[in-house]
């Protein structure tokens, strides 16, 4: 099964196939970690990706931190009489990050482990540094923790909503992610029909050029479904294509200058349904 059928399963359908990047990231010579940067614009499904990645490439330890949630509240001190009359110095608990980092090191010792961090761009720039020389050495220093990490089995996932700092971008390897992109190459027997439904198929490729978008193979067998039984008119074919597709630019979708294309579509499903066209008014045979 491939890589893009394996994340499908996990919850990211794509009509792209991230084998090579995923072969350049492991097989690259690089001196530090592995570190891949998820690129995409907002929306775009960034953290589903990496989700799908971890799970499909079947990482014993998932590890996450999203650095847009709330720190929880630090556990309540209890102080002893003993303590109280000798007090000790007492030292702030690990945030998240931190927790995180530790983790992914202390698993990575003896198995295959993924850290994901998500929304990095809301990340105070300390924390970006730290995260650079982390990434750079393997080693990760914070309170009385001192970790290395084991470079043959972590990889650090980078999600965010704007260019990284630029020192850690350097060390990363970045692959865009677009549920929505890719060509329109699939084929009617894909979805059950015949060599006929070939025109029709033409003219969804010319659509979805157009719109600049494509459906993921999923969304396409539910409007595929939808144009063989119930599509007759080009509003009808609107809904069907806002209705199923994730991505999809509406107000592109009901343009004057899509409409050609729109009709072009609608006039080839009717004609693969074999729909004659009923003329009003048109006079009955005469009777007998």
């Amino acid at each position: 099964m491939t890589l893009r059928k394996r994340m499908a399963e996990f919850g990211f359908e794509s009509n792209d196939d991230y084998e090579f990047q995923l072969r350049a990231l492991f097989e690259s010579h690089a001196a530090n970690l592995r570190c891949l940067h998820v690129d995409g614009e907002s929306g775009r499904r960034k953290t589903a990706f990496a989700h799908a990645l971890a799970r499909a490439l079947e990482y014993p330890h998932i590890i996450y931190h999203d650095f847009s949630a709330p720190e929880p509240p630090p556990a309540p001190i209890v102080l002893t009489e003993a303590s109280k009359e000798n007090p000790e110095p007492i030292e702030a608990p690990l945030t998240g990050f931190e927790r995180a980092v530790t983790e992914a090191c202390a698993f990575s010792e003896a198995a295959r482990t993924i850290v994901i961090v998500d929304q990095l761009q809301t990340a105070d720039f300390r924390d970006q540094t730290r995260l650079y020389h982390f990434v750079r050495t393997g080693a990760w220093d914070v309170a009385q923790v001192h970790a290395r990490a084991n470079a043959k089995h972590l990889l650090v996932v980078l999600v965010s909503e704007a260019p990284l700092y630029h020192s850690l971008a350097k060390v990363s390897y970045r692959i865009f992610t677009d549920a929505s992109g890719g060509r329109f190459d699939f084929k009617p027997e894909d979805f059950g029909l015949g060599h006929d439904a070939c025109e029709l198929f033409a003219t969804l490729a010319a659509l979805f050029d157009a719109l600049g978008s494509t459906p993921t193979p999923t969304e396409l067998a539910h409007i595929v479904d939808d144009l063989v039984r119930f599509v007759r008119t080009d509003d009808q074919f609107r809904h069907t294509l806002y209705g199923w597709m994730e991505r999809i630019d509406r107000p592109a979708l009901y343009s004057s200058m899509l409409a050609p294309a729109v009709r072009a579509a609608t006039d080839a499903v009717n004609a693969y349904v074999g729909l004659e066209e009923v003329v009003l008014g048109a006079s009955e045979p005469p009777r007998e």
